[in-house]
């Protein structure tokens, strides 16, 4: 994933200030109106949308659909002589910059964030018409914004079996998809509808910061793991009150897995499935992943870093090359995170436990279930040949395998509903 991705994706968990403007009355009529493009960063364009709008005063909004952001608001809007436009968009105290100059019908310039620099270019033209959404939402009030939630109902009469889908780490949505990765592969979506043809519900919900929930975004240095969690169980009790639903399960994806475990040890459910879900503690993943990207000089100032984070210390120092993963307003969330080793959780879990790996899966390797299994015996582990990270049958070859990341038509890997739907009949959950 390229660096600047990751950066632009953490950023939105931030909080946006008051939107402000310069320039009012000089902005050029022709200003006015929806402008569609895209950042050009290097094999990962970013489209986005921008409105501008001069009524009483020079404002402007921002669309990023692929991160889930719509009509974000712009700050410092400007407009002056020869032609020349600046825009801003203020989040966590960084400034993300937009200087281009106006041409017929255009605008090109350059994009800046955190000291890098891309070509933009944007074209005039009617914003294109989109469906209305369709589904059904319930939605939960929390001290830090309305979080909502989509429901996947079988056919057929209520009360039903009722799964909470948990998304992945990153800001990632309800149906699997995660911002700065081009295009969607809609895994958790297919699974809610699969689930709903075998009887069974779920709901599922966009990760703060993106889609539905974007408004609900804590600032990055307030972040901690345990909000994850008490937004599950928060879900969790929820449902407990719909008559529409009876026994109560989790499937937590990646993350979610963790996130799963420690919500099932605080609230009342009735099964746990894990998919993807890592056998480490966060400091051992992410150790693991960076050996394969960075340079020796580099992987040992990693180490030195996740030291002192496993120990609960930050670090004022990092490399720039190193700033996306270890920036010190991210690290106090990476300790929090880094406390909880998933072995000794889904131990502690006393209810019917399934743990799903795939074999082609480039994140999580298949040894990880084999830990899962051996802190939990109990557990069942069911190994999905073929399947990736993202639900589908794909080659282990890694640039084919991440092609399937934004194939949202390819359908889930073969055996894993079979394995999902047998585990919850064998233990009486579902019909």
């Amino acid at each position: 994933m390229h660096k600047f991705i990751l950066l632009f994706a953490i950023l939105l968990l931030g909080t946006v200030g008051c939107n402000q403007s310069e320039g009012g009355k000089e902005m050029h009529p022709t200003i006015d109106g929806f402008w569609k493009g895209e950042i050009e960063i290097p094999n990962q364009p970013l489209k986005i949308e921008v409105t501008l709008s001069n009524q009483e005063e020079l404002l402007g909004t921002i669309s990023i659909p692929i991160q889930g952001v719509e009509d974000y608001p712009l700050s410092n809007v400007t407009y002056g002589g020869k032609q020349n436009i600046h825009f801003t968009m203020e989040i966590q105290n960084q400034l993300l910059s937009f200087e281009g100059e106006v041409k017929p019908e255009q605008i090109i310039g350059t994009f800046t964030q955190n000291g890098q620099s891309f070509p933009f270019q944007l074209t005039k033209g009617e914003p294109v018409e989109t469906e209305s959404e369709s589904g059904e939402y319930i939605e939960m009030e929390t001290d830090t914004g309305t979080l909502f939630a989509e429901v996947e109902l079988p056919k057929g009469k209520a009360p039903f079996p009722v799964m909470l889908i948990i998304p992945g780490s990153g800001q990632t949505d309800r149906n699997g998809n995660s911002v700065g990765v081009p295009g969607k592969n809609d895994s958790l979506k297919l699974l809610a509808e699969e689930l709903a043809q075998q009887g069974i519900a779920s709901i599922r919900y966009d990760k703060r910061g993106v889609g539905k929930n974007l408004q609900a975004a804590v600032d990055e240095a307030d972040m901690r793991f345990q909000l994850f969690v008490n937004d599950a169980v928060n879900w969790i009790q929820k449902l407990e009150t719909d008559d529409r639903f009876s026994t109560i399960g989790i499937i937590g994806h990646s993350q979610g897995s963790l996130v799963g475990m420690l919500a099932a040890k605080e609230a009342t459910i009735d099964t746990f499935i894990s998919i993807a879900g890592p056998g480490h503690s966060l400091d051992k993943e992410l150790g693991r992943q960076l050996k394969e990207q960075l340079s020796e000089p580099l992987m040992k100032e990693a180490n030195e870093i996740l030291a002192s984070l496993t120990a609960g210390e930050t670090v004022d120092h990092v490399s720039r090359e190193l700033q996306a993963v270890f920036r010190p307003s991210v690290q106090p969330f990476l300790i929090s995170w880094m406390q909880y080793d998933p072995k000794t959780v889904i131990a502690e879990l006393g209810i019917p436990r399934l743990i799903i790996q795939g074999s082609h899966d480039i994140q999580v390797p298949e040894e990880d279930a084999t830990l899962l299994q051996e802190a939990a015996p109990e557990s069942e582990v069911v190994i999905v040949e073929d399947m990736n990270h993202v639900l589908k049958q794909a080659p282990m070859e890694r640039e084919k395998n991440i092609q399937t990341y934004s194939q949202p038509d390819l359908p889930l890997a073969s055996g894993l509903m079979d394995g999902i739907t047998g585990f919850l009949k064998k233990i009486h959950f579902a019909n």
